[in-house]
């Protein structure tokens, strides 16, 4: 008897590991096709005085993507780029005026904005960053 059910705890214990092991598995094919996976921005920038642009253009890793940098932009400014994962869109005006400036940002994925932000003073460093579409 007590053979038996040792027997019996082992093909159950058997069967949830095999269980936990395929879901694990699931979870992991889906993390990969979300690492995989581009998605499209693109980032518009106005007003007046901005200094420089600098923005996620797609390169580097998901935690550490490479940020390109636009000095002295013509305004109104806009770049699409393609993103891959879950790197989250960003987009940094940067103006430092004596007069003031103003200056207002815009992600937009698919026609819909997913972020937008607006500042104005003397030093103005402001930005948009979006979390990526594919983890949402």
């Amino acid at each position: 008897m007590n053979r038996t059910i040792r027997a019996a705890v082992c093909s159950v214990a058997v069967t949830g590991l095999a269980f936990g092991l395929s879901s694990c598995s699931e979870a992991v094919d889906q993390v990969d096709k979300a690492v995989d996976e581009t998605y499209e921005v693109t980032y518009e920038v106005t007003g007046k005085n901005i200094d420089s642009i600098e923005f996620h253009g797609g390169g580097g890793k998901a935690m550490e993507p490479k940020i390109e940098s636009v000095s002295k932009p013509e305004l109104p400014w806009k770049k699409t780029v393609t993103l891959r994962g879950i790197m989250p869109a960003a987009v940094m005006p940067v103006a430092a005026d004596p007069k003031g400036a103003q200056l207002t940002c815009k992600i937009i994925h698919k026609g819909k904005v997913l972020e937008e932000q607006s500042a104005d003073g003397l030093v103005t460093a402001g930005g948009c960053t979006a979390e990526s579409p594919i983890t949402g």
